[in-house]
């Protein structure tokens, strides 16, 4: 009506003005935060099934992607002049309220990344937690992921790394879900680590 347009998204009603015309769509705020914007999307584009658990609880205005990229773009986003990249230890691919192991650390042998964890629970942790594993390769922009891969129990998960990396870093990232999929933990960074060239 007039100038003033009304709509609705995810059951939400709400109404704005009409977008002003812009004359100069590339000022430099502009560049850069669209530059933000594709350095992070860059990266959830590879691990979408871990965003969609990991920030499941923001889904009630927002999609997890949404929710995933606000926070990420917020925290975890290093640069400047158009030239951005992301801090991954400040990266959170699954954000809740689940109990996360007191330490972690990470192996790497042939083929294998293996995320090992302190067997304790507290809160609302349980021994059926499912421990959820990602392996992204920034210099070839792939990820492995094992969703599931083992229960909190276990103490760890292996993921095996594509042949190709060989010779390259990778960051690796752990997150539990609770045997009932209600439930899921910060996710926890666990360092940049080498892939043997052998």
């Amino acid at each position: 009506m007039g100038t003033v347009v009304g709509a609705s998204w995810k059951g939400i009603d709400y109404i704005r003005s009409l977008p002003a015309s812009v004359r100069n769509p590339r000022t430099p705020g502009q560049v850069n935060q669209r530059n933000k914007f594709a350095t992070v999307i860059k990266f959830l584009s590879k691990i979408n099934p871990v965003i969609q658990v990991g920030f499941k609880d923001y889904t009630a205005k927002q999609t997890a992607t949404n929710a995933a990229m606000s926070y990420n773009m917020l925290n975890a986003v290093t640069g400047d002049a158009g030239v951005y990249q992301l801090d991954f230890p400040k990266v959170m691919v699954s954000r809740g309220t689940l109990y996360n192991p007191s330490t972690a650390d990470v192996m790497v042998s042939d083929g294998d990344v293996t995320a090992a964890w302190n067997v304790d629970i507290a809160g609302n942790g349980a021994m059926d937690d499912m421990s959820n594993v990602l392996v992204y390769n920034s210099t070839k922009d792939e990820a492995t992921i094992s969703a599931e891969a083992s229960d909190r129990a276990e103490g760890f998960a292996a993921v095996p790394y594509l042949d190709h990396w060989k010779g390259d870093q990778v960051e690796v990232f752990l997150a539990f879900t609770s045997a009932d999929g209600k439930l899921v933990s910060d996710s926890m960074y666990l360092g940049q680590h080498d892939i043997p060239v052998i």
